[in-house]
């Protein structure tokens, strides 16, 4: 399955009841809301000592996939597209992959260009 068949997919179980704005709003609070659950899991196990659950992990990874798509669509862009212009913009910040320095200096001129 392509990543814009899932988003396909995906989108048959939107609700089509919503307004076009309230998808969006839905799309990204269930981001929050997803990644929230996920955050908890990795929480639990590394400060409380519950083992990792992976498979429930990879359920949550899988809920923010479906907000995900949701919030796409809301947008009006296919999850390929948005996947693209991610790594076009990791590769024009990162040209040789991953760099620490590279990423202190990046952050230095954000900090410099903040209230401009």
């Amino acid at each position: 399955m392509t990543i814009n068949e899932y988003q396909q997919l995906a989108l048959r179980t939107l609700n089509p009841a919503l307004e076009p704005r309230d998808v969006l709003i839905n799309g990204v609070m269930g981001l929050c809301g997803e990644a929230g659950e996920a955050i908890d899991l990795v929480k639990k196990h590394l400060a409380q000592g519950h083992p990792l659950d992976a498979d429930r992990l990879a359920a949550e990874l899988g809920d923010v996939a479906w907000y995900l798509a949701e919030t796409a669509h809301a947008i009006g862009y296919d999850l390929e597209t948005v996947l693209r212009m991610n790594i076009e913009k990791l590769e024009r910040r990162y040209p040789q992959g991953f760099s620490a320095e590279q990423s202190i200096h990046r952050e230095a001129e954000a900090s410099d260009t903040e209230g401009a």
